[in-house]
């Protein structure tokens, strides 16, 4: 049978050393970490997309349609608290839009000033 033990680990290491240097294994290491991190992810994600196409719960999702923050990565995290305080401030954005509008619209048109009129008025 073909195990790899330490010894062909080890030799492994040497090679990897020899072709790409010391300096470098630190950048080698943390990028397959992030790559290894990377499929993860996206495994996961085509799963929960997979089990919505079934009709099914997403495994990231409570009942209420909230997400399970304690299962997400940092950078879900961080995507979803993004996303959702987009959609507060847009609809903040909505609300201020609509009662500056109706103000707006409750003010005397310009030009529609009817002097003669507030003369009666004043009568």
């Amino acid at each position: 049978m073909m195990g790899i033990g330490f010894p062909e680990l080890m030799i492994i290491l040497v090679i990897i050393m020899i072709i790409f240097g010391a300096g470098k294994l630190p950048e080698i290491g943390s990028a397959f970490g992030r790559s290894i991190k990377n499929f993860k992810t996206s495994m996961k994600e085509a799963e929960e997309a997979e089990a919505l196409a079934e009709g099914e719960n997403a495994q990231g999702e409570l009942a209420e349609g909230q997400p399970d923050l304690e299962n997400m990565t940092e950078q879900e995290k961080e995507a979803y608290l993004r996303k959702k305080a987009e959609e507060e401030g847009e609809a903040r954005d909505k609300k201020m839009k609509d009662d500056a509008d109706s103000f707006t619209a409750s003010l005397p048109r310009k030009g529609s000033y009817d002097y003669s009129q507030d003369q009666e008025n004043k009568a």
